[in-house]
């Protein structure tokens, strides 16, 4: 079997890339160069070099494929051009779709986001088949959900699409930004995190990248075109996560709460500092506000119809924890 990934030098990408290249496939990887190459070769892995506006590097990639998993896309915090989530994200998402619909690719995987359905109530329970009530918190959702809307448009013309939606993903990989929860468990082993969000009873939904790389492969052998599959894990308070970290690592560290108004001062600070001095912020109000709601989600669809698993998140963590101690 042939397949192109995209993003593939992040943090699921480049587990992905190599799940699939253990199975014995041929795997196209878009890669902006050489260097961005390196860590993904291996006999059966190949560089195309361009990005998801180079029409031809699309084109390329997807030629004689049988699945494409796009798993490339803009999810910081912010950007100097306030125009780059949308033409990463949304449009492209539309450039990769046409060059597979062209090339009459057998499958087409998209890797968006859980956070596109929306927080739920502390004690409801969010599925695929949630209608969001909500305003979107930042430019990440907003441009997600409105490439899945341009993804399942292919449909009509023939392009067979699952959409992927993971939750909070964490676990042994590249330590970037899309791996932020594992940086998290890194810093709070090394006593260098200390804060609890608010109260730190917000639910989140946290899944190990083992599941989520599994979860892209049922997708692609199982998963019904046109639908949403969760791939998520366990539901946990901050309070709850925190626990399971001092419990691993033997180490209860006094974390201090953040009050919710405290964090979104801080955050608009940061805004404010970056028009001064152009420095990217760590975090921005949008997405503060977006943590401190519950995220309550359920990965049923995807075990009912694609057989997948779930992993623990004591086991996940024990994991990276052992992980992040040999080789993190």
């Amino acid at each position: 079997m042939k397949c192109f990934v995209t993003g593939a030098n992040g943090f699921i990408g480049s587990r992905l890339v190599e799940k699939l290249a253990e199975k014995g496939y041929e795997v196209n990887c878009l890669v902006r160069s050489p260097d961005k190459f390196a860590a993904l070769q291996r006999e059966n892995t190949h560089p195309v070099y361009g990005d998801l506006n180079n029409s031809e590097a699309l084109l390329l990639g997807s030629k004689d494929c049988d699945v494409v998993y796009h798993l490339a896309g803009y999810a910081k915090p912010w950007s100097k051009d306030a125009n780059l989530p949308y033409q990463i994200n949304v449009q492209g998402t539309i450039n990769l779709l046409e060059a597979c619909l062209k090339n009459k690719v057998k499958r087409f995987i998209f890797t968006s986001s859980a956070a596109v359905f929306g927080p739920s109530a502390e004690n409801h329970i969010i599925d695929e088949q949630v209608i969001r009530d909500t305003p979107f918190f930042n430019d990440y959702e907003s441009t997600k959900a409105m490439a899945e809307d341009s993804a399942l448009e292919f449909i009509k013309r023939g392009l067979p699409v699952v959409i992927v939606n993971p939750t909070r993903v964490y676990g042994p990989g590249t330590l970037s930004a899309s791996n932020s929860m594992t940086k998290i468990i890194k810093m709070y082993q090394n006593g260098l995190w200390r804060i609890l969000p608010g109260n730190g009873t917000k639910i989140g939904n946290y899944v190990y990248i083992d599941d989520v790389i599994e979860g892209h492969l049922l997708a692609a052998e199982k998963g019904i075109s046109g639908e949403h599959y969760i791939l998520g894990g366990e539901n946990l308070t901050f309070n709850g996560f925190f626990q399971t970290l001092a419990e691993i690592t033997g180490k209860q560290r006094i974390l201090i709460h953040f009050p919710i108004g405290l964090m979104l001062f801080l955050a608009k600070i940061m805004e404010f500092q970056t028009q001064l001095t152009g420095i990217p912020p760590t975090i921005t109000p949008p997405w503060v506000k977006k943590y401190l709601n519950h995220w309550n989600l359920s990965s049923a669809k995807a075990v009912s119809q694609l057989g997948y698993k779930i992993t623990s998140l004591t086991d996940g963590v024990r994991s990276t924890v052992s992980w992040i101690n040999n080789k993190g």
